[in-house]
């Protein structure tokens, strides 16, 4: 069987939640879970400094936006194509989708998780924490090294 990750970030591609299913679940069925295992304290969220929360057109729809608002998020769900459009006409826009991105590319690199051989779905999800550990502390040391 397949698996899925479904991997919270933060700005700079920093893995912050992880939750493991099966791969025929989809991305907004889980969207609950990852919001609410994120290992680190969030800082208060007030209106002076909002935390915002982008997502692709998988999140889009009542229960999906709900679910953010609740957790004090501010949501922005775009598709492909509005980020594309905006590129092209505000000057210096930067799309967004592309820390997660990034993410899963470094995951994708710890050669153990690319195919899966773990026979437990408890030692697989392990390793991607492990790997998910790894990307932060590495990350943490380039900016504050």
């Amino acid at each position: 069987m397949g698996t899925k990750r479904h991997v919270l970030v933060d700005g700079r591609g920093v893995p912050l939640s992880l939750v493991v299913t099966g791969a025929n679940r989809h991305d907004v069925t889980q969207l609950e879970a990852v919001l609410d295992r994120v290992v680190i304290n969030r800082p208060p969220v007030t209106e002076a400094s909002p935390q915002h929360l982008c997502a692709d057109k998988g999140y889009t729809g009542t229960p999906a936006r709900a679910a953010m608002e609740q957790r004090h998020y501010t949501p922005h769900v775009k598709s492909r194509g509005e980020e594309t459009a905006e590129k092209r006409t505000i000057p210096g826009y930067r799309a967004r989708r592309w820390v997660v991105e990034a993410c899963h590319s470094w995951l994708n690199r710890f050669r153990k998780l690319l195919v899966r051989f773990e026979k437990t779905d408890r030692a697989y999800e392990a390793l991607v924490h492990l790997a998910c550990a790894i990307i932060a502390w590495r990350r943490v040391g380039i900016i504050y090294g």
